[in-house]
């Protein structure tokens, strides 16, 4: 059972940073947006798993990242912050500590779902976008292209979610 989980999200890190690297990374629409798929990582990560492996995963996710997209370690930056704020943005939005709990994503409701998902991407483009620019005199083109890039990421996230997912009876 336990080698499940770690063949599993071995197969979801290669999958989902060879999509981001050799489909998504080429996609340019209206010249800047390119939605970042790989963060369905950390979501899909399991909830019980030990904290520092996940968040060692989520730096070298964000770092094979960066080494094909030569973004010089941002990836990685905003992929640790998400993944160390996760149990906290897991607390808002689900209302449980869930570390005590047997809980399951998937039974949360599609709502909560959806809050998560977009609270973790949010703030992954809020980080990346403050970092690369990294002038506040620039504050309406952050927030520009991170609203931007949270739609897109937000669109292609929910649909490789509903194409991946197994239907609750």
């Amino acid at each position: 059972m336990i080698s499940n989980y770690y063949f599993i999200n071995v197969i979801r890190f290669t999958l989902l940073v060879l999509v981001q690297v050799l489909i998504f990374n080429r996609l340019n629409f209206l010249g800047y947006i390119n939605p970042m798929v790989y963060v369905l990582f950390i979501y899909w990560y399991p909830v019980k798993q030990h904290r520092a492996t996940f968040i060692g995963l989520s730096f070298l996710l964000g770092l094979f990242v960066d080494f094909f997209s030569d973004t010089m370690a941002i990836n990685a930056m905003a992929t640790i912050t998400i993944a160390y704020l996760r149990p906290t943005i897991m607390r808002f939005v689900f209302g449980v500590n869930y570390e005590f709990q047997s809980f399951k994503l998937s039974s949360a409701t599609q709502v909560q779902q959806f809050t998560f998902l977009a609270l973790l991407i949010v703030i992954h483009h809020l980080i990346f976008f403050t970092v690369e620019i990294f002038s506040f005199d620039n504050i309406l083109l952050i927030f520009k292209k991170a609203v931007a890039m949270t739609l897109a990421t937000l669109f292609f996230c929910l649909l490789f979610s509903s194409l991946f997912s197994i239907e609750k009876k």
